[in-house]
């Protein structure tokens, strides 16, 4: 167990999405538990569907300073989920968080992997975003604010938040253990 972060008051969150939210306010209850979290809905700078790991980084980063700026906060925290294509011509998943302060220190973790089915990387590859193309594959609604692909392909065992706690866990990495950084 990290010992408490007693200095961080506020986070802002580059989302309104719940399960974002969620994931940071889980995370920082370990070493935060004072801190107060505000998900705010801002733009990523990127397409609704990021393809890569460096968009989908770049779409996080903007997100956290936009947050960050936004609510004048001391850190801002943007996660962003994109997908990427294999050299198989096959499609996975990456998600990435990124965490900035106010002071300029920044931390990046990710990337969640996971190969897609051939129904769900059609409609991505049609230009439907991940999310929607869960949707339509399902039949269920606003996956993303939910489960997330992770949760619904592997039935449940990961979720979408506990998947971003992960990588929001690996962004704070800087500021937990300054020291090494």
């Amino acid at each position: 167990m990290l010992p408490p972060f007693s200095e961080l008051r506020h986070v802002a969150v580059g989302s309104s999405n719940p399960v974002k939210v969620q994931a940071v306010r889980e995370v920082l209850r370990f070493i935060a538990p004072e801190a107060i979290i505000a998900g705010v809905p801002v733009e990523s700078g990127v397409p609704d569907q990021p393809w890569g790991d460096e968009e989908t980084i770049r779409g996080a980063r903007a997100r956290a300073i936009a947050a960050r700026d936004a609510l004048s906060m001391e850190i801002g925290v943007g996660i962003e989920g994109g997908v990427v294509e294999n050299a198989d011509g096959s499609l996975r998943t990456c998600a990435w968080a990124v965490i900035v302060g106010e002071d300029g220190r920044e931390g990046i973790g990710g990337s969640l992997a996971m190969g897609l089915p051939e129904s769900v990387a059609a409609l991505v590859r049609s230009g439907m975003e991940l999310g929607d193309a869960m949707d339509a594959v399902t039949g269920k609604v606003d996956v993303k604010r939910m489960a997330g692909a992770v949760g619904i392909l592997t039935s449940g065992l990961v979720d979408r938040q506990e998947a971003y706690e992960v990588i929001v866990a690996y962004a704070l990495a800087p500021f937990v253990s300054k020291a090494m950084y």
